[in-house]
């Protein structure tokens, strides 16, 4: 169970990371005026990729309401199937020399199709693999989930880099980048095949709410909600940045080749897989609030030696500030699956834990890129980038602090 629902994160997430890749490359240059000033392209660029975090949360209360009252499984294979189709379509987008301002729009709404797809499905895969574990190691199984972001990471950029080898720029630009969406199609069938092939769903019918399981969470859980929602901050800023803004400042502010930043996201997201797992099951044996506070901290001052890293224009040097990151934030994604979980009852935890998610994935990584943009835009230095990056640190620290007992209270699985 828990590795069919890595599978099903991980291909979801590669459509969702192309998006960012894309938004940092490829996006500012066709589907805007080409007379548009650079910076204001890259910002309204990233400002697309961010509709996908605002779509997010209503995708949760979406996919949370049917997964909690129809089962785990059946939301899980309509959030696939849905993030195949949106992301197949970006790639058949025509450019904004071609249909005009229809360009933009039309890939605003296909994101939105991504940011609902994409809310949906992290809440079905999280509880299938943590609700059919073993009590004693929910926080292991819950990781196996968050492995699939990075795998997602790898097969973006996998895809990225293969594309960019054998095309020139001008190639890649025309069409090459649309044969990473293009192939997206076939996450439709792999949405299919994974209703098939898990058997059993994780919540039996008499368990599951007969009145709105959202508003139950909302009414009756709320302060859960933001508290999870201010955990997961820090680690979707932090991650954001490292995998989006930090590949486009390398590439265009240091003048970087973009293979060296790419290739560092991959390399370093590879490593981090295993690690996931590690602080996952360390979590079940030393407890879940411990770790991620560890995370939170040492990752608030690594903010700080990134950008300096990445400034001396080694590529050693790239991967040690993406690498170290990564290995940080995984004190805090490795155990997040099941720390959430545990916040609330099992009658509404999809939609609990799916809210308290995508509140983090809005107030952290929504933005993240936008907000790195413009204060390097008005400062013209990094410093700025690192202090926000650190604050958002001390915001997820304080929230796994107030948070306390209530997340391991609950013994139900």
């Amino acid at each position: 169970m828990a590795i069919a629902a890595a599978a099903a994160a991980a291909v979801e997430w590669y459509d969702f990371f192309i998006y960012g890749t894309a938004a940092a490359l490829v996006f500012p240059h066709l589907f805007f005026p080409a007379s548009m000033p650079p910076l204001i392209a890259q910002l309204a660029s990233f400002s697309t990729f961010a509709v996908g975090f605002i779509a997010r949360p209503a995708g949760g209360v979406l996919f949370g309401h049917f997964g909690d009252i129809h089962g785990r499984k059946r939301a899980l294979m309509v959030a696939i199937v849905l993030m195949g189709v949106s992301t197949t379509m970006i790639g058949l987008l025509p450019g904004y020399d071609m249909i005009g301002i229809w360009a933009p729009l039309l890939l605003i709404a296909l994101r939105f199709a991504q940011g609902l797809a994409v809310g949906g499905q992290w809440g079905g895969a999280a509880l299938l693999a943590i609700e059919n574990a073993p009590a004693h190691r929910r926080g292991y199984y819950g990781s196996f989930v968050q492995v699939g972001v990075p795998i997602g990471v790898v097969l973006a950029n996998a895809v990225f880099l293969v594309i960019s080898a054998i095309s020139s720029d001008k190639a890649f630009l025309a069409w090459g980048w649309r044969i990473a969406f293009i192939i997206s199609v076939a996450l439709i069938f792999i949405g299919v095949a994974i209703n098939r092939s898990v058997e059993q769903d994780a919540v039996a019918a008499a368990d599951r709410p007969r009145s709105s399981p959202v508003a139950q969470a909302v009414r009756l859980h709320w302060r859960e909600i933001l508290l999870a929602g201010g955990a997961f901050a820090a680690n979707n800023t932090c991650f954001y940045v490292a995998i989006t803004y930090a590949v486009g400042y390398a590439t265009n502010t240091v003048g970087l080749s973009r293979d060296v930043p790419l290739f560092a996201v991959m390399f370093t997201s590879i490593l981090m897989a295993p690690v996931l797992l590690a602080c996952g099951a360390l979590s079940d044996r030393y407890g879940r609030r411990g770790i991620f506070l560890l995370g939170a901290a040492l990752s608030g001052l690594w903010a700080f030696a990134v950008f300096p890293l990445i400034e001396t224009g080694s590529a050693i040097a790239v991967v040690l500030a993406i690498g170290v990151e990564l290995f940080l934030l995984s004190l805090m994604y490795g155990p997040q699956a099941a720390l959430f979980a545990e916040l609330f009852p099992k009658s509404i935890r999809y939609s609990g834990a799916s809210l308290g998610y995508q509140v983090g994935a809005i107030v952290g990584g929504g933005f993240a890129p936008i907000i790195a943009t413009a204060l390097f835009a008005e400062y013209h230095s990094t410093l700025p980038i690192s202090i926000y990056l650190a604050i958002m640190c001390l915001v997820s620290f304080v929230s796994v602090l107030i948070m306390g007992s209530r997340a391991n209270a609950r013994g139900e699985a």
